[in-house]
């Protein structure tokens, strides 16, 4: 066996092994032959262990070889000639996807083993389970993906998982309502891509991340379209990012998602998906480095959400809320890293940073418990140091701030009034212009959209 067919194997072990997760666990739930708990966990493990060999394997190749790219070439699925459109597969492996494939092999091996304990006896344990391998199926494509196609694919599914996990226990309300919520705003951040990803396929004539950047070794590269339509397509990349990754004005899904179990919690908005954003502004850095304006776009938007998340952190009553607003600071470091061109410090961050708040989320169960047995041991409440801004910063001022985070800087609010309630009263205007028609043309009253308002009513309710 040559050197080639030894990473095309062992590539497609990698892609495979939460394929076959998802499948085993989602045909047996489709045809109401649910496995048990020690079965779906064993088989969870066993697909994490073979993804993560073969993909250290893959490592140790190209480390040993000196290889910094290898392609893996599965061809064009679907061809659109009139259109000069085609979906292309295509898995890369460099310096930056093999690290990020790794990371989410680990955690998710981490997080499956303590979610077979912690969801124990749980109604919606095998739920969890088929949502989980939708999940690592989503991230193994998105890290691995060598086109904007396959990485919208991954994408997807990451975020199908995500929305579906958030209103976990559907028997409740606000469960579900945060649900829609996250899926609400991870639709304009899809939409966003899907319009980058055509732009590309128009500009270039193909999504193929090589043909654009100029070069296959990450993180190298030129782009070879012009400043203007680089900046384009970054800045809806951007938008993509920032609802992926809730930076600002976005932002105010990522305490709603903390309604889902702790291990979804950990793993979503501690560790990977919440990087998802990130890791594709460091998938397209040649393109962002192509415009100045948008290099400061970046930044910008990296610092102002550091900073939010610096402040709304400081202030939350409930340790996994202060945890996401937490994570959303070090999201805005890293994506200042990236506007900055400091790619490797920037992935260098996320690992770093994903173990770190899956550890911190995994132990937020207990920690209340810990912290009040510590207090009982020394005899009294732990003693709390002034802070710079305490000192520093005048009352009026501090009071201020303290509001604006408390109510986590009014984005939940403002995206309301400005868009989701103009965009409910303009589709009411059409219902009843509607309703106006068919009544005239049938001679009658028409009661089928009758059935609509309730749900626009609930929807503003939502909002």
């Amino acid at each position: 066996m040559t050197l080639d067919q030894c990473f095309f194997a062992l590539g497609l072990i990698v892609v495979i092994s939460p394929a076959v997760l998802l499948a085993v666990l989602a045909v047996t739930s489709l045809l109401d032959r649910t496995i048990s708990e020690r079965s779906s966990a064993k088989l969870t493990e066993a697909s994490v262990v073979v993804g993560l060999v073969a993909i250290v394997a893959i490592l140790v190749l190209m480390l040993g070889t000196g290889r910094r790219h290898v392609p893996i070439e599965l061809g064009n699925w679907v061809v659109i000639p009139q259109q000069h459109f085609h979906f292309h597969l295509k898995f890369v492996f460099d310096r930056l996807s093999v690290p990020f494939t790794i990371l989410s092999f680990v955690l998710c091996g981490i997080i499956s083993a303590f979610a077979s304990r912690y969801l124990h006896r749980e109604p919606g344990y095998n739920r969890f389970f088929v949502l989980f391998s939708v999940f690592l199926l989503g991230m193994v494509l998105s890290s691995l993906a060598g086109t904007i196609e396959t990485l919208f694919f991954g994408w997807e599914l990451v975020g199908l998982s995500s929305a579906l996990l958030v209103a976990y226990f559907h028997e409740r309300t606000n469960p579900v309502r945060n649900g829609q919520r996250v899926w609400s705003i991870y639709r304009i951040s899809d939409a966003a891509f899907l319009i980058a990803a055509l732009t590309l396929h128009h500009l270039t004539g193909a999504g193929d991340f090589d043909a654009l950047m100029g070069t296959g070794v990450w993180p190298e590269g030129h782009v070879s379209i012009t400043q203007s339509h680089a900046l384009f397509v970054g800045a809806l990349l951007l938008l993509a990012a920032m609802g992926k990754s809730a930076l600002v004005p976005f932002s105010g899904w990522l305490p709603r998602a903390m309604e889902g179990p702790t291990p979804s919690s950990a793993i979503f908005y501690g560790a990977l998906s919440v990087h998802l954003g990130a890791y594709l502004l460091l998938r397209v850095g040649p393109l962002l480095e192509a415009s100045t304006l948008l290099q400061i776009a970046v930044v910008f938007v990296g610092l102002i959400s550091a900073i939010f998340g610096t402040l709304t952190a400081r202030v939350q009553t409930d340790i996994k809320s202060a945890l996401a607003f937490a994570s959303l600071t070090q999201v805005g470091i890293i994506v200042v890293e990236i506007g900055c061109g400091l790619r490797y410090l920037a992935l260098v961050h996320i690992i770093g940073h994903a173990c770190l708040r899956t550890l911190q989320l995994l132990r937020a169960p207990t920690l209340l418990h810990d912290y009040h047995t510590l207090e009982n041991a020394i005899g009294g409440h732990l003693q709390r140091n002034e802070t710079i801004l305490a000192r520093w910063l005048p009352t009026r001022l501090r009071a201020g701030l303290y509001a604006t985070a408390i109510e986590r800087g009014y984005l939940d609010g403002s995206i309301g009034d400005m868009v989701v309630r103009p965009f409910t009263r303009l589709f009411r205007w059409c219902d009843n212009l509607e309703r106006r028609w068919t009544n005239l043309l049938s001679g009658g009253q028409s009661r089928e959209s009758d059935d609509v308002r309730p749900h626009v009513e609930s929807l503003e309710e939502f909002v």
